[in-house]
């Protein structure tokens, strides 16, 4: 009997049971009302849901107002915004059993910003749509820009316990997994690397030290998440910059997180800091991915370029990763997966109501919903 492919063998994180490898990434929507979902979230959500993929993440949801990368992003900080979700998850819920995650995260000194599509530049804090950003060190993203507060130790409690507060709001709402937001060059990533943390205090300085901040973050939205429910994260695996974050760091601060229960660690890159120099390309992120999945026991997520059926398949079976993300790919293709499963000869979850699209020359490609 031949072996399933290996990108549709199921998957387990914690007690989450995944029907296959491929995971929908968050993907920002700049969609928004004063931090709530709109009817825009529930339309891009609810096609992703449909898509047959084994897991669906709601874009990075800031945890505090200031913690928004531009001011039309989602956020869970009061019972306005937890009750905007709750209405978008339970339109997606009422037609999919998919598993949802949420990405949780403060977008620090990268924050106060205009939607993509208006330019994206930072707006001062006395724009009608700007604010104070905060950071590690009072060192901005672009020379240009205004720079962020330094954070003392009050800030630092105020955005743990911002943390907790909203991973309790995502428990009592059913969120099925927690990621935390460390990559990108956003708060956590900004502690992480010593491009952005300039501290001479415990959360500064040495590697221990630069971990201390995004590790204590985990250990409090472990703790108010339900104990049978994952908490993952989302590291970049280098700043491609010479004397920044770099995979050796990563590797080390994905042992420190395996070591406190970490249920899994999805492997971007990047962001941190403008003279970056990224060799962007096809799975050009993968051999972070892999380096990581040698170190480390928990599951490993591999993002980046990864478009080719046969591409995700060959990540997936050799070992290099035990999931993959996919992002751009799925909002240009929300049946991707679909079509995987019917390039390799597996099956796919799809809604009753799409059953008759089903082409005649993949008659078993179908497990109804």
């Amino acid at each position: 009997m031949a072996q399933p492919p290996a990108l549709f063998t199921p998957a387990r994180v914690r007690s989450l049971e995944l029907a296959n490898r491929i995971v929908i990434a968050p993907m920002c929507q700049y969609s928004a009302d004063d931090g709530c979902m709109t009817e825009w979230h529930l339309i891009h959500l609810g096609q992703l849901a449909m898509s047959g993929a084994a897991l669906l993440t709601i874009e990075a949801t800031a945890v505090l107002p200031e913690g928004r990368i531009t001011w039309a992003d989602v956020g869970l900080w009061n019972d306005e915004t937890e009750a905007a979700i709750d209405r978008t998850l339970k339109g997606i819920r009422r037609w999919s059993d998919m598993p949802i995650a949420i990405q949780l995260g403060h977008a620090g000194r990268k924050a106060s910003t205009e939607v993509p599509w208006e330019g994206g530049a930072q707006l001062p804090p006395d724009d009608p749509h700007g604010w104070q950003t905060e950071a590690p060190s009072s060192v901005p993203y672009e020379a240009s820009e205004t720079p962020p507060v330094e954070l003392d130790r009050a800030g630092l409690a105020r955005i743990r316990d911002a943390f907790a507060a909203s991973t309790a709001r995502a428990a009592r709402l059913g969120i099925d997994l927690i990621q935390i937001h460390a990559a990108h060059g956003y708060l956590l990533h900004q502690f992480l690397s010593p491009l952005s943390n300039r501290r001479d205090d415990e959360y500064g300085g040495s590697l221990e030290n630069r971990m201390r901040f995004p590790l204590e973050i985990f250990d409090a939205v472990r703790a108010a998440f339900p104990d049978d429910r994952p908490v993952t994260i989302r590291v970049s695996g280098t700043d491609w910059v010479d004397g920044g974050w770099d995979i050796e760091q990563t590797i080390a601060f994905a042992r420190a997180l395996d070591a406190r229960g970490c249920d899994a660690i999805h492997v971007s890159s990047g962001g941190l800091d403008p003279a970056q120099q990224i060799p962007v390309g096809p799975s050009y992120q993968v051999p972070l991915a892999r380096a990581v999945k040698a170190a480390v026991k928990m599951p490993v997520v591999a993002v980046g370029l990864i478009t080719g059926i046969e591409q995700a398949e060959g990540i997936i079976g050799t070992g290099d990763a035990d999931m993959i993300a996919l992002a751009r790919t799925a909002l240009y293709d929300p049946r991707w997966p679909w079509h995987a499963a019917a390039e390799l000869g597996a099956h796919v979850r799809a809604p009753k109501q799409y059953l008759r699209s089903q082409p005649h020359k993949y008659r078993d490609l179908f497990d109804e919903d």
